[in-house]
């Protein structure tokens, strides 16, 4: 048995006609990877020169606040003007409610403070999440059981995401679990401007 082919099926014109637009063939192009398409890592100590390498990530350093800024300075001159940052909370400052997410003289919020008024022009991201700040490790809050309890979690993480939004960070990344807490997040952004 021949078969043919349904020339009536097939488009009138090739599959060239994907490629003709500039925007088109952008999108469907070879991965371009430029500095300013990069966002560093950086994790945040309390203290004054401190430095700490990170073993298992070569090459990226816990540090201080005034390293930081050193370092962020580098990255900007090498086209690098997106950090995302992570702070390392002293075990004293845990808590079971993850008060310090909040602090208005919290870390996070005094690093992305200090970044801002020195480096404009740099954006930051910070981390939405508790387990930095509560003495179980967890991302939310647990009840005596150990149960996770949701909307409380996402109370606590609205109260941190608008303590950096007024420190002045761009971008809040919320990498917990809890269920809601996107909208209640973009929720109290919006109220507050």
């Amino acid at each position: 048995m021949t078969r043919t082919f349904n020339r009536a099926a097939f488009p009138a014109t090739r599959l060239r006609r994907l490629r003709k637009h500039d925007r088109v063939r952008d999108m469907v192009c070879e991965t371009i990877l430029l500095p300013q398409h990069l966002i560093a890592p950086v994790f945040v100590l309390p203290g004054h020169n401190q430095r700490e390498p990170i073993h298992s990530m070569p090459g990226i350093d816990r540090m201080s606040i005034d390293l930081l800024l050193k370092h962020a300075e580098t990255l900007l001159g090498l086209g690098v003007s997106k950090m995302a940052l992570f702070p390392v909370t002293p075990q004293a400052d845990k808590s079971a409610g993850a008060e310090a997410a909040w602090r208005e003289d919290g870390l996070a919020q005094t690093a992305i403070r200090t970044l801002k008024k020195e480096l404009p022009d740099m954006v930051l991201i910070s981390d939405g999440a508790l387990d930095p700040y509560t003495l179980s490790g967890q991302d939310g809050l647990t009840d005596a059981d150990g149960y996770v309890m949701n909307d409380a979690t996402v109370e606590a993480l609205v109260k941190q995401t608008l303590s950096h939004a007024a420190a002045g960070v761009d971008i809040i990344a919320p990498s917990d679990m809890m269920d809601g807490r996107v909208g209640a997040i973009r929720t109290a952004l919006e109220s507050h401007g």
